[in-house]
């Protein structure tokens, strides 16, 4: 698989594509659509508002569609980083959760890699966005 790195509308249809393609291979392996994270001690679900909103994001950069290509490994081990805020306002996607929690897994050949996780009145917690931090 190869991996666009312009920034052509035609290279952020392509990374879309393989962003989603992570996601359909990652459910096939996953039917409960979840995975146990150490640092939260909790179960990380993914829903279509993962999935969107990561599409969104991730395709957006060569490092973070690269990113998405350990799934996995940031959902399983991604560490807590701050402590979770209040939802942004007017944020429509961010509305049905009570907190936001940034967590951070680094990896190899890619840096830092962002994920923010909603976690919703019931205390489930969802993975919402995958992003490569710039440093």
């Amino acid at each position: 698989m190869i991996i666009p790195q312009e920034n052509s509308k035609e290279a952020l249809i392509q990374r879309k594509d393989i962003v989603s393609q992570v996601y359909r291979v990652w459910t096939a392996n996953n039917p409960s659509k979840r995975v146990y994270n150490r640092s939260l001690k909790d179960y990380i679900n993914i829903r279509y508002l993962s999935i969107t909103e990561t599409v969104r994001h991730a395709a957006k950069t060569y490092l973070s569609t690269l990113a998405m290509l350990q799934l996995d490994t940031i959902l399983r081990y991604s560490v807590k980083y701050g402590k979770p805020k209040a939802p942004k306002k007017g944020v429509k996607n961010q509305a049905s959760f009570t907190l936001m929690q940034e967590m951070r897994c680094d990896l190899v050949g890619i840096g830092t890699v962002k994920m923010m996780v909603g976690v919703k009145r019931t205390g489930e917690k969802i993975q919402y966005c995958i992003t490569a931090i710039r440093t």
